[in-house]
């Protein structure tokens, strides 16, 4: 490695040392506006899963480009809309070149909005159910996701809870936006 090489170790690192470009700018939105924010909505907390689960082996560069499109596709992430899903939406989904025409990850996505009913059945919302299991450590998250979605794995797991506040590490502590983050009271708070 070079000397003048800066070391990443954090996406807040990652940020920084991003070349002027489209690349950056979505980053840096990402980074600034929602990464590690709290989430109240149980739509947009199902949003962000379905997006954490279509990042799978891909760069999350390609996500952020196609954000928008996934929730045009995916009737603004509404979850009883999704659940409800037939065979003529998968293909509309398929054939949808803004979004990741993955039919694993499509089927997941229907799967685990019907998942998500039945949890607000039992919780009144998705978000509750969040709250009702907190706090885990990652590895005990990853076990509670896996026993109820699909196509949830760690890396999934990890990087939804960090990216809606419960898990520490989104940004670091020098971060300007930590201070923002604070102020919003994400869940990892409670445990320190």
């Amino acid at each position: 490695m070079e000397e003048n090489t800066p070391v990443i170790t954090s996406y807040c690192d990652y940020i920084e040392n991003l070349s002027d470009g489209l690349e950056k700018t979505l980053n840096k939105k990402y980074h600034d506006t929602q990464y590690g924010f709290p989430i109240h909505n149980d739509n947009e907390l199902f949003g962000r899963l379905i997006l954490e689960i279509n990042q799978a082996g891909l760069s999350w560069n390609t996500i952020l480009k196609k954000q928008e499109s996934f929730r045009n596709a995916f009737d603004n992430f509404d979850i009883e809309k999704i659940a409800n899903y037939k065979e003529e939406d998968i293909n509309r989904l398929l054939n949808d070149s803004g979004i990741i025409r993955n039919r694993l990850k499509i089927n997941a996505v229907i799967y685990n909005a019907n998942v998500i009913i039945k949890l607000k059945q039992e919780y009144g919302s998705f978000e509750k159910w969040l709250e009702s299991n907190h706090p885990k450590s990652k590895p005990e998250w990853v076990k509670l996701f896996k026993k109820h979605f699909k196509f949830v794995g760690g890396e999934i797991v990890g990087e939804f809870l960090t990216s809606i506040g419960y898990l520490k590490g989104a940004h670091k502590e020098d971060c300007p936006i930590y201070k923002t983050i604070l102020s919003c009271n994400p869940k990892w708070k409670d445990n320190n």
